[in-house]
């Protein structure tokens, strides 16, 4: 499964124009739709293509089948097929390869710098013998939070709580 930032707007642009099942007729065979912002789809090497906005993105699952790499035809028509899930998630991203790229480093970077907050409050309070109970019981409840939020996948929200976390402590 991945996760693909979407531009801010085209969600609600995308579902105007008839949903991610429509614009996903726009590059791929068998599309069905399970409701505005999702689809189930196969095309080509594709066998089986599930996406759906959530919270702002695109979360797909693909499986994929190799080509017969021996066949010049079957290798043709697999390049084919990529190209089309390019474009297919240009268009339901809004984003480039490259753009697409920066954003996943970025939300990866999020969910390091909530992870480190985490880690480095518990070491803070182990290391500690002046912290008061008020403090430590905000701690831990930001901890809770903030692992919460990590595995909601929203890493934004949890890198703002790491933040409030760090000047917990400062």
């Amino acid at each position: 499964m991945e996760r693909f930032d979407v531009r801010r707007g085209l969600i609600k642009e995308v579902d105007a124009n008839g949903g991610l099942p429509e614009l996903a007729r726009e590059f791929f065979e068998s599309v069905e739709g399970n409701s505005e912002s999702s689809f189930s789809a196969s095309h080509g090497v594709m066998t089986s293509i599930e996406a759906r906005f959530e919270n702002g993105a695109l979360i797909v699952d693909v499986t994929n089948v190799p080509p017969d790499f021996d066949d010049p035809e079957s290798m043709k028509s697999a390049m084919e097929d990529r190209k089309r899930w390019t474009s297919f998630l240009d268009k339901a991203t809004g984003y480039n390869s490259k753009q697409r790229g920066d954003k996943a480093k970025e939300w990866a970077k999020k969910a390091a710098k909530a992870k480190s907050a985490i880690s480095s409050a518990h070491h803070f309070m182990e290391m500690s013998d002046n912290i008061s109970e008020d403090k430590m019981s905000q701690a831990n409840s930001l901890i809770e939070e903030i692992e919460s939020l990590l595995n909601a996948n929203e890493n934004t929200k949890a890198a703002g709580r790491a933040e409030k976390l760090n000047k917990l402590f400062n």
